[in-house]
């Protein structure tokens, strides 16, 4: 038995304005939202209820050609949209476009330059208006080769040929980090957990730790602080955390403070002052960075200094459709101080 194939016609706006009992032009200038129509309130009703009656959506592709614009932006990441941490870089970009009337298209690619080719590829084939490249951390990436004529904005990365970039303000915030303590009454035997010089060196690190680190040593500096201690750690998860706070637990009487270069080795330094008798704050007080989800439900909860994705997200798509054109230079966002219970 053969079935019978119907098609269905698409809406034009021809059908609309003739449903509304008006010209096509007129139809197109509410439906567009132009202020300037002086047509009657009673024509705007006509019109909506005729598309809403209808199912009238508009040609996008065809008022792209009209307006040079497709009202749509190309985010391309490596691992943002699968990761959890760094998703409030796709949140806050979402909710920017949104208000702009624009929609975002997301690539994720792996950070394997052939996906990045094809996505990007496939991204220009919609004639997006501008393209967001994304990085889960903070670092020079290589990016595909778009048109001079595309608009380009690095999102926590930054790059040799787009000089466009977002990144979190981190010599800020390692400054903040060293003010806590100095407010808390803390001024030295204070322990630094986690920076090792080599490893920044490192492709796959954040390119902005540096900036960081001589946030935290600069206000130490200026305000008459030392550290007593300082251990390296290459990888920043609890475990390492654990076990090098354990270590030095164990050579000598505790540290008043540790600073811990991310909330994930804060976590690991945490248990191992539990395991050792010793009180959040009252014993050993506690500042990191990232203010990773985690850290609100430590137990005292965890001071830290955030990364501030969702606002990096919104600032990027803002550059991006600026007027001019997105502005060079690196524009950095504020990191929030989130107080919670392991300072005195």
């Amino acid at each position: 038995m053969t079935q019978e194939v119907r098609m269905v016609k698409r809406v034009t706006l021809t059908d609309v304005a003739r449903l509304a009992g008006l010209s096509p032009s007129a139809a197109s200038m509410i439906l567009n939202g132009r202020p300037d129509t002086r047509l009657s309130r009673d024509a705007h009703d006509r019109v909506l209820a005729a598309a809403a009656e209808l199912g009238y959506r508009p040609n996008v592709a065809a008022r792209a050609l009209r307006t040079s614009t497709s009202h749509t932006i190309g985010f391309v990441s490596d691992l943002v949209a699968t990761t959890r941490f760094a998703s409030g870089l796709i949140k806050g970009a979402l909710g920017a476009a949104e208000a702009a009337g624009h929609v975002v298209l997301v690539a994720e690619t792996g950070g394997e330059p052939e996906r990045e080719a094809e996505a990007v590829s496939a991204l220009l084939d919609r004639q997006v208006d501008g393209v967001i490249f994304a990085s889960m951390r903070a670092r020079e990436i290589l990016v595909p080769p778009i048109p001079s004529s595309v608009r380009a904005v690095m999102l926590n990365a930054t790059s040799e040929t787009h000089v466009c970039s977002v990144l979190p303000d981190e010599e800020t915030g390692g400054q903040r980090a060293i003010e806590l303590l100095r407010d808390a009454g803390i001024h030295d035997d204070i322990l630094l957990l986690g920076y090792d010089a080599d490893a920044e060196r490192d492709l796959f690190r954040s390119a902005t730790v540096a900036a960081r680190v001589r946030g935290i040593y600069d206000t130490m500096a200026r305000e008459g602080m030392s550290f007593s201690r300082e251990e390296s750690i290459w990888l920043w998860e609890p475990d390492h955390g654990h076990d090098v706070t354990a270590r030095v637990l164990a050579s000598g009487p505790p540290p008043r403070a540790i600073v811990c270069l991310n909330d994930r080795l804060a976590f690991g330094a945490s248990q191992a002052l539990g395991e050792a008798g010793l009180r959040v704050p009252d014993d050993v007080a506690l500042v990191s960075f990232d203010n990773d989800e985690l850290a609100a439900y430590l137990r005292p909860g965890l001071t830290t200094i955030g990364l501030p994705h969702e606002a990096m997200g919104r600032r990027a798509v803002e550059l991006l459709l600026a007027p001019d054109g997105p502005p060079p230079g690196e524009h950095l966002v504020e990191m929030p101080v989130v107080i919670r219970a392991s300072l005195p």
